[in-house]
C-alpha cells in the first residue's frame, strides 16, 4: 500500500502564498504520477495540478494557471505545489493523490493523503 502526507497548509491573506508539500510512503510505483486536488466548502472535489512520474509533463487548471506551479523530487518521493497570488476562492481542502498517469481526473489516482486546509482571507 502507498501513504501519501500533506503538509504546508494554513492560513494566508489574499495575495499572499503557500507551498504545499506531498510526501509518499510505502509500497510506491518508482514515479508514479502525482496530482493536487481540492474540495471548497460546500463544494465537489475539484483538479488543480498534476505532474507526471518523469516531471516531464504538467496540467493546470485554467484557474490556477500562472498562480501555481507544481514540482516534484523524485528523489524524495515528494510532490510540491508552490500557491502564489492566493485568492479567496482558492480556500479549500487541498488533497494529494498518486496515480499510474498524469490527467485531470479523480478516478484515476489510486492514494489520497488525509488533506491539507488552506485559507484565503480578504
Amino acid at each position: 500500500q502507498v501513504q501519501l502526507v500533506e503538509s504546508g497548509g494554513g492560513l494566508v491573506q489574499a495575495g499572499g502564498s503557500l507551498r504545499l508539500s506531498c510526501t509518499a510512503s510505502g509500497r510506491t510505483e518508482s514515479s508514479p504520477a502525482m496530482g493536487w486536488f481540492r474540495q471548497p466548502p460546500g463544494k465537489e472535489r475539484e483538479f488543480v495540478a498534476v505532474i507526471s512520474g518523469s516531471a516531464g509533463t504538467t496540467y493546470y487548471a485554467n484557474s490556477v494557471k500562472g498562480r501555481f506551479t507544481i514540482s516534484r523530487d523524485n528523489s524524495k518521493k515528494t510532490v510540491y505545489l508552490q500557491m502564489n497570488n492566493l485568492k479567496p476562492e482558492d480556500t479549500a481542502v487541498y488533497y494529494c493523490a498518486a496515480g499510474p498517469m498524469a490527467w485531470t481526473s479523480p478516478v484515476v489516482y489510486d492514494y489520497w493523503g488525509q488533506g491539507t486546509q488552506v485559507t484565503v482571507s480578504s
